[in-house]
């Protein structure tokens, strides 16, 4: 008679798949990707690291946000989806001590990656839940989609280096795998229309992407959030009140889908962020290097 699994050893196994998806073998990508000083940056290749990045989300989102947690992420203390099992992980580990922290190489930022060929072959992309790209990706057919989510770095390694790294890392993704545009949800905090009206319009009058590259957000879902006029927007106010994510998206060149949603789990609420590689801001090519160069370890 075999024994059967404890609760928790059963929701382990769900929010775990016992394999990682099999990485193109045409495809080559150092390990690590990337080192800034103790800063290491890799690729996820083993189910314990999907742990890892899934307790790294749950410390910030859960713990430190305002995200709601179900009955599975709050036994095991991880945050978790379906979308988990067929996603690339982008994680930072520190090898040096910080804050009284002692573990050795701690997980301290992550980033998940969906290339349209597996989100195809499996659940499609997570911001279909919220947006509708079908019409988006129907009308760039010919160009290859990836998907940039679930995002987060531990509040004491929350500076520039950490951030760089990460971004270094996507990019040298983008070049192996050649991908032609990225999307992904990017999250406001909160549901107040009173706090919210101001940066919503000013995305939406002043980086609102144009009818080639526009998607809408589901109606089922759309936040009603009546937007302000675009003389009546004080630009300034309206980028401080952004968070550092999406301005450092704005920076890069992307631009911001139809619409808003209030993703209810999380306390946020999400915009669409769509850039073309061919829209990223020059100085950031030259700055991470044509073949992402400038972190490689």
């Amino acid at each position: 008679m075999t024994a059967s699994k404890s609760p928790l050893a059963a929701l382990s196994s769900i929010m775990v798949p016992p394999d990682l998806p099999v990485f193109d073998e045409a495809v080559h990508l150092p390990d690590p990707l990337g080192k800034i000083g103790t800063l290491e940056l890799r690729l996820a290749q083993k189910p314990k690291d999907v742990k890892r990045a899934q307790k790294l989300r749950y410390k910030v989102f859960f713990e430190e946000m305002s995200a709601v947690p179900n009955v599975a992420a709050r036994l095991l203390r991880r945050d978790a989806d379906i979308f988990d099992s067929v996603c690339d992980h982008l994680l930072v580990r520190d090898s040096e001590a910080r804050g009284g922290l002692i573990e050795k190489k701690r997980t301290v930022g992550t980033y998940r990656l969906l290339r349209q060929e597996v989100a195809e072959r499996n659940f499609g992309f997570y911001t279909q839940n919220e947006f509708d790209i079908a019409p988006l990706l129907a009308r760039h057919s010919h160009l290859n989609f990836l998907e940039l989510g679930r995002s987060c770095v531990l509040e004491a390694w929350r500076d520039r280096r950490t951030v760089e790294l990460l971004w270094h890392g996507i990019w040298a993704y983008v070049l192996a795998h050649k991908a032609d545009v990225m999307i992904g949800c990017a999250s406001l905090e909160g549901f107040n229309p009173s706090e919210l009206q101001l940066p919503l319009s000013y995305l939406h009058h002043f980086h609102r992407a144009p009818e080639q590259w526009h998607a809408e957000a589901h109606p089922a879902r759309r936040a009603d959030i009546p937007l302000l006029a675009k003389e009546e927007i004080d630009a300034r106010a309206a980028l401080r009140s952004l968070p550092p994510l999406i301005k450092g998206y704005l920076r890069l060149g992307a631009m911001i889908g139809d619409g808003a949603v209030m993703d209810r789990q999380f306390g946020t609420t999400d915009v669409l962020i769509v850039l073309p590689r061919a829209y990223i801001n020059p100085r950031y090519v030259t700055y991470y290097g044509e073949t992402a160069t400038r972190h490689a370890a």
